[in-house]
């Protein structure tokens, strides 16, 4: 999910939203709720003066005070290894799946979940802090081995100052980018490499479906579209925003990104809402760690309400707690889509990789 948005500014999350399509619609199979009784394996743990390796995705970020206190608090050395995006992250995770890159993981989304799951990667683990029930309405469903953190949409964001400037209408929707008028103003990410492209991808094929979305992409790639490889390069590097001074005013983002971009009180950017996919990004302890009693801890301290309520500041994405209140000026330049896209996982996992080698014929051969 982002660094800014950290960078997720990550990654895409409120407390005041339940998920749908990410989690289990099955009211006869619903995701176990911790008892009050039920101790997390890591909170009878000695782990004074152990260390714990957290990987993550180049967006990942924590103010150093919540850190420093949880390494006080739990006696744990934290060290952070970040192998590139979202996408990247779980392709580095499968291919040292016989050796680990560390004890527990963050920023697998619900676009490469089931991938992960599907793996062996993660060991199952039920968290008991304080946010544990609410990370559990966005469990994947059939699965303890994932852990809900935040949620947000991935949005296409634009430039408002430039369409101001041009005179341009907005496109309100996708079906408008592919119009010539639009021709070289999107910069998205590739999915293969990218979570929020994979879940812009999605996005176009909810709306088009399977009959109608690759020649939406054939429209888009001779509209000039231009792809990177991380959601990074395409916002902080491609975005017309003042911010960056790059020449697309229509990047991928998250709709909760427009927040960071207000200038004196006036907002530079905002979100398409009728682009958006939900997703939700998840942790989990590794298979095979050397540590996962520390793994598991970390997971605790990542529903604690210290780390949420760090989450909309630091990750640009919404917490799962319903404990935790948003920045109040969330509400006014990043509200949630009212409909966004969603896609049941287990059909994600069925055609992901038929869907990106089409997409990849489409618009990079």
């Amino acid at each position: 999910m982002r660094a800014l948005r950290t960078t997720t500014a990550l990654a895409v999350t409120a407390s005041f939203v339940l998920l749908a399509g990410c989690s289990s619609d099955d009211p006869a199979d619903p995701s176990p709720e911790p008892s009050a009784d039920e101790s997390s394996p890591s909170a009878s743990a000695d782990l004074d003066g152990q260390s714990v390796t957290v990987v993550t995705h180049d967006s990942f970020a924590v103010p150093d005070d919540v850190l420093a206190a949880f390494e006080e608090d739990s006696g744990l050395d934290v060290t952070f290894v970040q192998p590139g995006d979202a996408g990247t992250l779980v392709n580095q995770l499968i291919l040292t799946q016989d050796a680990p890159l560390g004890d527990v993981v963050f920023g697998v989304d619900n676009t490469f979940a089931s991938r992960a799951i599907e793996e062996g990667v993660f060991a199952d683990y039920k968290p008991t802090a304080p946010a544990a029930a609410d990370a559990a309405e966005y469990a994947v469903a059939g699965s303890q081995a994932l852990t809900a953190i935040d949620y947000s949409d991935v949005c296409l964001n634009y430039d408002i100052g430039w369409f101001e400037e041009t005179g341009r209408e907005v496109p309100e929707n996708l079906g408008l980018l592919s119009d010539p008028e639009y021709n070289g103003i999107l910069s998205v990410t590739n999915p293969a490499t990218s979570s929020p492209g994979l879940a812009f991808l999605l996005a176009t094929i909810a709306e088009f479906g399977e009959d109608g979305w690759e020649d939406y992409w054939r429209a888009l790639a001779d509209n000039d579209v231009r792809v990177t490889s991380s959601w990074s390069d395409t916002y902080f590097v491609d975005f017309s925003a003042p911010n960056y001074g790059g020449d697309y005013p229509v990047v991928l983002s998250y709709a909760s990104s427009p927040p960071s971009e207000v200038i004196d009180g006036e907002p530079t950017t905002a979100a398409l809402l009728d682009t958006c996919f939900r997703q939700v990004e998840y942790a989990g302890v590794l298979e095979g760690a050397e540590n996962p009693e520390a793994g598991q801890a970390v997971i605790d301290w990542m529903l604690s309400d210290d780390f949420q309520a760090s989450v909309p500041e630091n990750m640009y994405v919404y917490p799962v707690s319903s404990q935790v209140d948003v920045p109040a000026e969330w509400a006014e330049y990043a509200p949630l889509a009212d409909e966004p896209h969603t896609m049941d996982p287990e059909v994600i996992s069925e055609n992901r990789d038929a869907w990106i080698e089409s997409w990849t014929e489409i618009v990079l051969d």
